[in-house]
């Protein structure tokens, strides 16, 4: 199952505390004073991976934790910086913060994002003293650092999107191209989540059955139609066996013009599915139905070799361009 969804609480660290002390050593009964600043809180940040393909590692953690920076300590010592943190996220994650709800999207996987900021170290008592206050005690508690509720959201999950009404055969068609093995059944809704599976090193994705209304949150909805976005281009699965094909094929497309129309402007392949469960007949019919279209169709079965073959090359060829 892909997790493309999570809230999190991001809480950097705070600042060491400045020291309060005087020297005191056996040439120096009453010194003054020697208290070091604090170090600094360490930031959280965060860094897109290509070695990541989803937000598992987030599914069961609620919060992150920066380090607090050390104390300040006598004879002027200064406490240590903590480390900052960079956490990794697959490119094309969304971070939104909930509070503000201002949004950046990591497409970077060398420049991290600062997302939190440390605290800052409190000061010692010796950057108080003055030629009118020679024994100051006071000394400056380390600053907080920022608490963030933040909302990771996985918008770009592969080049290739599997899509289609349920039962349209995506499930199979994924197992079919690759080594995924998502549920398959005869039934709405048998995927829950768009499962991820690998061509070579172009990774495909089962989006969720879309239907009527799906623009509108109806079904699935809005929550896997952003997954479509970011795809290089799409398969179009169509059941063969149904009533009315090319209405089955226009239920997606108006929800794509409803949702972003410019998911109407890419690339796409027409998969008409199950030819094995359809006499030869209906499979001419439909062809010369979607023969108008200007774009690739092809009738086929995910139990025909030959037909896995020949959508493997397209698809290959198609993203490596």
């Amino acid at each position: 199952m892909l997790i493309d969804n999570v809230t999190l609480v991001v809480k950097a660290g705070n600042g060491g505390n400045g020291a309060a002390t005087f020297l005191r050593n056996a040439m120096t009964a009453r010194g003054g004073p020697d208290g070091g600043n604090g170090g600094n809180g360490g930031d959280v940040l965060f860094r897109g991976s290509t070695n990541i393909n989803d937000l598992r590692d987030f599914q069961y953690k609620k919060s992150i934790h920066g380090e607090r920076g050390g104390d300040g300590t006598k004879h002027n010592g200064f406490g240590k910086n903590a480390k900052h943190i960079v956490v990794s996220v697959p490119l094309g994650t969304r971070i939104t913060d909930l509070d503000t709800g201002k949004s950046i999207e990591i497409t970077s996987a060398d420049t991290p994002v600062l997302i939190a900021r440390g605290g800052i170290g409190g000061f010692g008592n010796y950057k108080y003293k003055s030629a009118t206050n020679q024994t100051p005690t006071q000394r400056d508690l380390g600053g907080k650092g920022e608490t963030k509720n933040i909302r990771l959201e996985l918008r770009l999950i592969a080049e290739i999107g599997l899509i289609g009404l349920p039962n349209a055969g995506k499930s199979s068609l994924l197992a079919a191209l690759t080594n995924a093995k998502p549920a398959i059944g005869n039934y709405p809704f048998t995927t829950l989540e768009p499962n991820i599976g690998m061509l070579g090193k172009h990774a495909i994705a089962d989006i969720p059955g879309l239907i009527e209304g799906a623009s509108r949150g109806v079904g699935l909805g809005i929550k896997f139609l952003k997954h479509i976005e970011k795809t290089k281009i799409l398969v179009h699965c169509i059941d063969i066996t149904v009533e009315d094909p090319m209405n089955a094929y226009e239920t997606v497309r108006k929800e794509f013009r409803e949702y972003n129309p410019l998911l109407l402007e890419k690339p796409e392949i027409i998969f008409l599915n199950k030819t094995d469960l359809a006499d030869k007949d209906t499979v001419k019919k439909t062809m010369l139905l979607f023969a108008p279209m200007h774009t690739k169709v092809i009738a086929g079965s995910t139990q025909d070799p030959e037909t896995i073959q020949e959508l493997k090359h397209i698809l290959t060829d198609s993203v490596s361009r």
